[in-house]
């Protein structure tokens, strides 16, 4: 690598690698003076040397060490195209016989009973299980094997699970918990990104915050809100699983458009009619096992509006409790007269 470093002109490396620049601005001689790499490091006389605490080889040797780490940290993934679960057991050992492809931008709901083994799939998913949990499931991606180092790297994880509960513990803002997110993202135009996700979290949340509120101050849903922007914006992990937002007090469909509007594998565990119709098919879970693979139909895409204006009156009469109103009247389209 040094021999292909050393042969640029400072233009050219930081052209080709913006993060270089941090590596410089840390030592003491001006980039300016020097019209290529090689220039710049032996030019080091012996008082910077004795400064820096390291001679020349030394320094060329931490400045290719800080080039090849941060360059595996920008090594762009294969895009995850698509999910397969290929099938495993039920909690009696009975074979699923299940052979299902989620496609990028596509949402999948997860239904069952309490305790039927839901929370299992999404962990199966998010482990890229490989018969080598107790549901003996396989899951695949780009209907391959995925790469042990893929499967296990915690710097570029396939998926992002948003679980029922959230709490932060970090003494930090809103927007200096995003910005930090950000900055570790490296991440251009990090200012006007961090501020989309604040505007797109607050879109989300039942009660506004502001940027400057603490983060250990967020409710449940404010949180789950802040959590959903970012990975909507910030995450690379192509697959976002999540558990029951229904419960999280937050505007759920428009949760899942921004997320599908994002190109990412939704997976979600849910008891909402609402959010089950959403998906573009529905993985019912028994004993353990996935029974059935329903693909909603034009009916069921029917009924979604009509359970949609009901959810909408029910949001409007939630609204008026909360604000101290009485519900006298529940009229058919939303609007509560208030006494």
């Amino acid at each position: 690598m040094w021999e292909k470093l050393s042969s640029m002109t400072m233009q050219e490396l930081f052209t080709a690698y913006p993060y270089a620049a941090d590596f410089f601005q840390a030592l003491p001689l001006p980039v300016k003076s020097f019209d290529r790499v090689c220039n710049y490091f032996s030019s080091m006389d012996e008082e910077t040397s004795q400064d820096l605490g390291m001679d020349q080889q030394v320094l060329i040797e931490q400045f290719v060490a800080f080039m090849t780490q941060m360059q595996q940290l920008q090594v762009e993934e294969e895009a995850v195209k698509s999910v397969t679960i290929v099938g495993g057991q039920d909690k009696d050992g009975q074979s699923e016989n299940i052979l299902v492809t989620i496609n990028a931008g596509e949402v999948i709901c997860i239904v069952g009973p309490t305790g039927s083994g839901k929370s299992c799939l999404l962990a199966d998913i998010e482990w890229i299980a490989q018969r080598d949990t107790p549901t003996k499931r396989k899951i695949l991606i780009n209907n391959q094997i995925p790469d042990v180092k893929r499967r296990f790297s915690i710097e570029h994880k396939l998926v992002a699970q948003l679980s029922q509960n959230m709490n932060f513990i970090m003494d930090l803002t809103v927007e200096e918990f995003v910005k930090m997110h950000a900055e570790s993202r490296m991440v251009e135009n990090a200012a006007e990104i961090c501020a989309n996700i604040i505007v797109k979290a607050n879109e989300l949340a039942g009660e506004k915050f502001l940027p400057a509120t603490p983060v250990t101050s967020l409710s449940g849903g404010q949180s789950r809100s802040l959590m959903i922007a970012d990975a909507a914006y910030l995450s690379k992990s192509p697959i976002i699983l999540i558990d029951e937002i229904e419960n999280a007090g937050i505007d759920r469909q428009n949760a899942i458009r921004l997320l599908v509007d994002r190109q990412k594998i939704v997976l979600m565990a849910t008891h909402d009619p609402i959010l089950a119709l959403m998906g573009d098919k529905r993985l019912v879970i028994k004993n353990g096992g996935i029974k059935k693979v329903i693909v909603t139909s034009e009916q069921e895409r029917h009924n979604l509006v009509l359970l949609e204006k009901l959810d909408r009156q029910l949001s409007a009469i939630r609204d008026i409790l909360r604000n101290g109103g009485c519900i006298d009247l529940i009229p058919a389209e939303p609007g509560v007269t208030i006494c």
